[in-house]
């Protein structure tokens, strides 16, 4: 009977590593998000956004990819006197950051970060910067953790051209510095604060700094609700434009 039960458990035995192995999170995982926003009444206006992260994670590297949308329409009259929805918002950005760990025990990193942003009514044509430098993990228990990291770069910003002004473009030196803390508040709400700092040391060249605070529920396995507020601000702007814009959305994401 004993060796029975014996050839019962080696002949499981291998079952039982597959299953082990299909647990293991993958290295490979995204999400999607969007959210919509429709207002009626005295006046009118629709606010579309959509994001989609794509994260790598295996042994000592970790990648991510960014990609945002924001397009926001207003009802506005023309000269006749009608009414119709107009662009009054567009903007795109895309953002990818490679992290690789010194060594299996350390908490530093190496870092190399590419960004591109697309906005329609900044004042730029489109802005984008790349840099590389070191970071380390600052802080981290079982709930939470906090990630800093600094670094030498490189900034090109293209201006909109005006009928008194024609399309400028200007590269500048940058010091790029980036924070992220993390806190898992329950096992389905997650709280998720961001700061980047861009300063231009030369004088007149525009610094930037943004800062993105969200709130995480599941709703489901696959299924969140994200509560989000940002805060973008450039030093130097055209006159007539506001150095700082700030956006406030509530989001479904979905991962997959």
């Amino acid at each position: 009977m004993n060796r029975n039960i014996t050839l019962l458990a080696l002949c499981c035995a291998p079952m039982f590593s597959v299953a082990e192995e299909v647990k293991e999170k993958p290295a490979l995982t995204s999400s999607a998000e969007l959210g919509f926003l429709y207002k009626t009444g005295n006046s009118k206006s629709a606010d579309v956004k959509a994001g989609y992260d794509l994260k790598y994670e295996k042994d000592l590297w970790r990648s991510t990819l960014a990609l945002d949308l924001l397009i926001r329409k207003t009802d506005v009259e023309d000269d006749n006197g009608n009414s119709h929805l107009k662009t009054t918002d567009q903007k795109w950005v895309a953002e990818s950051k490679t992290n690789y760990t010194l060594d299996k025990t350390s908490k530093s990193y190496v870092y190399g970060d590419v960004y591109y942003e697309d906005s329609r009514f900044s004042g730029f044509e489109n802005q984008s910067t790349i840099s590389a430098g070191w970071g380390r993990e600052w802080y981290k228990t079982e709930v939470a953790s906090f990630f800093a990291d600094i670094g030498p770069g490189y900034k090109r910003d293209v201006t909109m051209a005006t009928d008194s002004k024609p399309s400028e473009t200007n590269t500048a030196f940058i010091v790029q510095a980036q924070a992220l803390y993390l806190r898992k508040i329950n096992e389905h709400v997650d709280f998720k604060q961001s700061l980047t700092v861009k300063y231009a040391p030369e004088s007149g060249e525009s610094s930037r700094y943004r800062a993105e605070s969200s709130i995480t529920t599941k709703l489901i396995q696959t299924l969140q609700l994200k509560f989000s507020f940002k805060v973008d601000h450039n030093t130097e702007v055209d006159e007539g434009r506001d150095k700082t814009d700030t956006q406030t959305a509530i989001t479904l994401v979905y991962s997959f």
